[in-house]
């Protein structure tokens, strides 16, 4: 890795060697780096250096050089958020990005208490409206929309609901209950499991019981992995579609790709979209890091966005103060990793796109 951007990886060491006001903007960038969401680490770590070192070699953010400091966010949400907040108490911190779980999103909005400006990147259940915090993830009702009008009609009239249990699948599973019904599909079953207990064994005798046509996934990390290892190994795998709202390039790979052709993922980012914007973002990735680096995903190209947000916000503010940055947060643009993008209402307006599975790879095939 090249030396043009510190990354602090010990949070006590961030806490004790505070940078001085006015030296450097330090970014903490949480992700999870253990549980069932750790596959992510990698890649969104190395958008998000990605993100520092082109604005580092621009003159930064406000003149000042950024830092990382990296936080794992794969741990139980009040853990997480204590940690943050005891930073944001010692002036380590100038801000944060955030590529996690809803409820750790939850805990560290809540205990920051809007001193900070708090990105939150991935998908979300929507509602968030927290001062200082940005929202660049797609919401339940935008993701599902291209999937159901793709499979519901004179398909897939038969849905079970499959997720983890927290408040991410709970919101999107609400939200496509009302969709389904307006578009005359039944469900036919919901299931919620905490995460990192599943018995995939047993969820996929679940589909197979219930005579679902298609199943809404709501399964994050590994335990999507898991299950759709196992589901692929099915007598049901090349009848039931499968859909779903966290499924990117980490998890296709874990799971040994899919060649059912009925596997469906609703993202902002693909890593095989071809705009100008998201090959050229490949290119300065591959170009850093490697061709062999963690392959590119919506989670990670996300964190690369958290971190231009931050400068775009900064810049349009002249500080980084939380009361600032929210009275000038509307319609500021940002040049993201996929293209640009403008904020109203303190998220992201970008396009949603859906994709299928084909092998080791995803072949977009619809935007909205």
């Amino acid at each position: 890795m090249l030396h043009d951007v510190v990354l602090v990886t010990d949070p006590l060491e961030a806490g004790l060697l505070a940078p001085e006001p006015g030296q450097a903007v330090r970014i903490g960038l949480v992700v999870p780096t253990s549980g069932t969401l750790g596959l992510l680490a990698p890649s969104a770590l190395n958008c998000a250096v990605l993100a520092a070192a082109e604005l580092n070699a621009a003159g930064g953010i406000l003149d000042r050089p950024v830092e990382l400091v990296l936080i794992d966010g794969g741990r139980p949400p009040a853990e997480v958020a204590a940690e943050v907040s005891g930073l944001a108490r010692a002036r380590a911190l100038s801000a944060v990005v955030g590529t996690h779980a809803s409820d750790v999103r939850v805990a560290v909005a809540r205990a920051i208490g809007g001193r900070l400006p708090y990105v939150y990147t991935p998908p979300y259940e929507g509602g968030e409206r927290t001062p200082g915090v940005f929202l660049l993830g797609e919401t339940p009702r935008r993701q599902l929309r291209p999937a159901l009008d793709r499979l519901v009609p004179g398909r897939a009239r038969r849905w079970l609901l499959l997720g983890n249990d927290y408040v991410w699948p709970r919101r999107m599973h609400a939200l496509a209950r009302e969709q389904l019904a307006r578009a005359g599909a039944r469900v036919v079953g919901e299931r919620l499991v905490p995460r990192g207990a599943g018995d995939e064994a047993a969820l996929v005798d679940l589909v197979s019981a219930s005579r679902a046509d298609a199943v809404l996934l709501s399964l994050v990390g590994s335990d999507l992995v898991r299950f759709n290892r196992a589901f692929a190994a099915s007598p049901a795998s090349a009848r039931v579609a499968r859909v779903c709202g966290a499924l990117e390039e980490n998890g296709l790979l874990g799971a040994g790709g899919d060649g059912t052709g009925e596997l469906y993922a609703s993202m902002g980012y693909f890593a095989a979209l071809a705009t100008e914007e998201a090959l050229a973002f490949g290119e300065r990735y591959t170009a850093r890091f490697g061709v062999d680096a963690p392959v590119l995903n919506a989670h990670g190209q996300g964190a690369y966005d958290g971190v231009r947000l931050l400068h775009a916000l900064a810049l349009a503010a002249g500080t980084l103060d939380v009361a600032v940055v929210d009275a000038v947060a509307e319609g500021t643009r940002v040049q993201g990793g996929r293209g640009s993008f403008v904020m109203r209402d303190r998220h992201a307006q970008q396009p949603v796109y859906l994709a299928r599975a084909d092998g080791l790879d995803f072949d977009v095939i619809d935007r909205r």
